[in-house]
């Protein structure tokens, strides 16, 4: 199958805009990229529009809506699964063709996706995150209630020393994960935990590391903490996401390291301005955190960027509503990121650290995840953010938008 885009203006980051030009797509692939006329029997009038590689989140919860503990006691199970459909359709109307699960996300989502059951960005599973005893995302409240999802085929997170951590991610792996997260400091969600504090020993965390390794996966940390994140670091992780406490020696050494960071800065500022709602029963506990991270998570951020650490887009969405993806790169710009390294952070960068060379541009021979927008993101990135701006999202060559 064969479509021509005819008459649009090419974006990739860090290079001159191509202005009328007619891209043909033949099957998933762009085949061709000329200025010159072309047949196909599908042809789109691009109406000299901007076409860019579709977008890459790097940190999405796409099953979750809040994580409130009070839904999931509610819920039956099957509604997650069922959320995850309209999520899903934000997601893409957002213009993100492709994401980076998490935690929540099981192997049916993935294989619903590639068959086309519904519409839905493309998934790079963690299954469920590795969580120690105490430790963030351990839903095993006070009262003795456990209020983890749990359902075959998807492992608990919960594990405490070398061989339960070795056991657990070979566990998550076999679950059908596509790298390994684990949970090595507090956060905002848990009650009776703090971002402040690293969890896991070096030995646990380089267990985890050595066996993910084997199976050639990545492995990424939900970490606030300062001492956290070094640990991570010296185990041999692949990204930090947050990195909220991060300073300008551990800035350095990830750059040595080359471990990446997914900020997530939109997540802290949507929470910080909306807050948590009136039923949730850790209101009060969850928003006396997220004063403490928001004080300094911009600032960290910025001198993370000074110092050449690798930032990637991510949003975090599923612990906010889902659809505001793009809103991410306005906050990295905040921190310092010209329009193109931003875009780039969320499309090309994004596309290599998955393991892809032929993702996250307009260039012949790469994947067809394409989308066409109103206006030129080079001049203003935050037209972006506007989901009516994006006119046209193109996944595998077909239009899902």
């Amino acid at each position: 199958m064969q479509t021509l885009i005819e008459n649009v203006n090419i974006v990739n980051p860090f290079e001159e805009i191509k202005t009328k030009q007619n891209v043909l797509i033949e099957n998933d692939i762009i085949k061709e990229i000329s200025s010159s006329k072309m047949k196909a029997d599908n042809v789109i009038d691009g109406e000299d529009n901007y076409l860019m590689s579709g977008f890459i989140d790097c940190h999405t919860h796409i099953f979750a809506k809040g994580f409130h503990k009070e839904e999931n006691m509610a819920n039956p199970l099957g509604l997650h699964f069922y959320n995850a459909v309209p999520h899903a359709l934000q997601t893409i109307n957002a213009g993100v063709t492709t994401i980076r699960d998490c935690g929540s996300a099981d192997l049916s989502f993935k294989l619903a996706q590639e068959r086309k059951l519904f519409t839905a960005p493309k998934i790079h599973l963690s299954i469920t995150p590795l969580v120690m005893t105490g430790g963030h995302f351990d839903l095993l409240l006070p009262s003795g209630w456990d209020m983890e999802i749990i359902y075959p085929g998807f492992p608990k997170g919960r594990c405490d020393g070398v061989e339960e951590v070795l056991k657990k991610t070979r566990e998550v792996k076999r679950a059908g994960a596509d790298f390994i997260k684990v949970m090595a400091s507090g956060g905002v969600l848990t009650a009776n935990t703090s971002p402040e504090f690293a969890q896991f020993n070096k030995k646990e965390l380089k267990t985890i590391v050595n066996e993910a390794k084997a199976n050639n996966m990545k492995v990424s940390a939900h970490c606030h903490s300062l001492k956290g994140m070094n640990n991570c670091i010296d185990a041999g992780f692949s990204s930090i996401e947050h990195g909220t406490f991060v300073d300008r020696k551990t800035a350095q050494k990830m750059v040595e390291k080359n471990v990446s960071l997914v900020a997530t800065l939109l997540v802290h500022q949507f929470l910080a301005k909306n807050g948590f709602p009136a039923w949730d029963s850790y209101a009060a506990e969850k928003t006396a955190k997220l004063k403490e991270i928001v004080k300094v998570h911009k600032e960290n951020m910025s001198l993370a960027y000074e110092e050449g650490v690798n930032i990637l887009m991510g949003t975090d969405s599923g612990v906010i509503p889902h659809g505001h993806n793009l809103e991410e790169l306005i906050h990295l710009t905040d921190i310092g990121m010209s329009a193109d390294e931003a875009i780039s952070s969320g499309t090309v960068k994004a596309a290599e650290f998955l393991g892809f060379d032929n993702l996250g541009l307009v260039r012949k021979n790469y994947v067809a995840d394409l989308i066409l927008v109103n206006s030129n993101p080079l001049d203003d990135v935050s037209i972006l953010s506007n989901n009516d701006n994006i006119l046209k999202v193109m996944q595998d060559g077909l239009v899902v938008k």
